[in-house]
């Protein structure tokens, strides 16, 4: 049960706290906390900020915004599935005219660390977003080239030169860090990973929504109006841990990682694996304190492991000395 506004009490930093560092570099980019909530599941904060403490989080990111408004796919959008659940929205959001002069300034009053979503159709969409945000000087950008529900919007992420030309040209017309979001729907991630890391992102985040489908088999029709869509929540945290795990054995880039994190278990779980850094999504929906409470609860799990920092847990991981082909995660040079 969501408590009334009234009764939230900020997140004060217990003696815990104050004895381990939870801050993590992500290239230039410096959270102080690894625990993010991901694009579309968080609004535009506003709607979270009488429940939850928006500037104890590491990150916040908004609503993924494109160059025009979208209204998003026809109905039904959302559909809950075995141990998750898969929607199509479809990127609605106004555009981004009416982000910068609506969104933008309720966000930067917050005080909280803001990393901002955008998408495109094209290369030239991502360029231009990346201009109009420049001057706002923003704590971070990412690119979400990975979005299963509408057209074009995984292509920049299952081909490694599209990749790398959209980072690169982001890259060169704003100073912020960038992230890059990348889809599990391909061969190989590392792949995508490594164009990304060579064009200039700061970091990559792993991963976006695995394509999947609902059916109605009474009346033989799928149950989403967009016929696929993206399975998100618990059911997919093993394909991100893999994600996450053949990213860092591959390629010399900070990861955020996202998909089925509800609990501290799942913090660590990602973190030992390579991540940096993690993104709340789903749980978000049916536990909105989620985030705050496992910032709460992450000094107690590092002491675990006998560390100070999370830092020390990012890519700890202890691998049996002899590796499976299928163990692989070395990619081509």
């Amino acid at each position: 049960m969501i408590p009334n506004p009234q009764t939230i009490t900020k997140l004060e930093p217990s003696k815990t706290h104050q004895e381990i560092d939870l801050s993590v570099q992500l290239g230039r980019l410096r959270l102080k906390n690894p625990v993010m909530v991901a694009s579309g599941t968080f609004g535009y904060a506003k709607e979270m900020s009488g429940v939850v403490d928006l500037r104890a989080l590491g990150g916040i990111l908004p609503k993924t915004i494109t160059r025009d408004a979208r209204p998003g796919n026809a109905p039904w959008r959302t559909v809950e599935v075995s141990a998750g659940l898969l929607n199509a929205i479809g990127l609605d959001n106004d555009g981004i005219d009416y982000f910068i002069e609506n969104h933008w300034p309720y966000l930067q009053s917050t005080g909280a660390d803001i990393v901002v979503s955008v998408a495109g159709k094209s290369h030239e969409d991502f360029v231009y977003l990346a201009q109009r945000l420049a001057p706002l000087g923003l704590f971070a950008l990412e690119l979400n080239i990975s979005c299963p529900n509408v057209s074009g919007g995984i292509d920049f992420g299952t081909d490694p030169q599209a990749c790398f030309n959209v980072v690169s040209g982001v890259r060169a017309v704003i100073d912020c860090p960038i992230l890059t979001k990348l889809t599990p729907n391909v061969t190989s991630i590392a792949q995508i990973a490594k164009a990304a890391y060579e064009a200039g992102t700061d970091a990559v985040t792993c991963i976006n929504t695995v394509l999947g489908m609902a059916i109605d088999w009474r009346r033989r029709k799928p149950m989403l109006a967009n016929t696929v869509g993206g399975v998100s929540g618990p059911a997919i945290k093993p394909i991100a841990l893999r994600c996450v795990h053949q990213v860092a054995s591959a390629v010399p880039v900070p990861i955020v990682g996202v998909g089925g994190i509800a609990t501290i278990d799942d913090v660590m779980e990602f973190l030992v694996a390579g991540a940096s850094a993690i993104q709340i999504g789903t749980a978000n929906y049916y536990d909105p304190m989620v985030s705050t409470r496992l910032i709460e609860e992450l000094p107690k799990a590092i002491l675990e492991l006998g560390f100070r920092s999370a830092k020390e847990c990012v890519r700890s991981l202890k691998l049996p000395s002899a590796t499976t082909p299928a163990q692989q995660t070395s990619i081509p040079k």
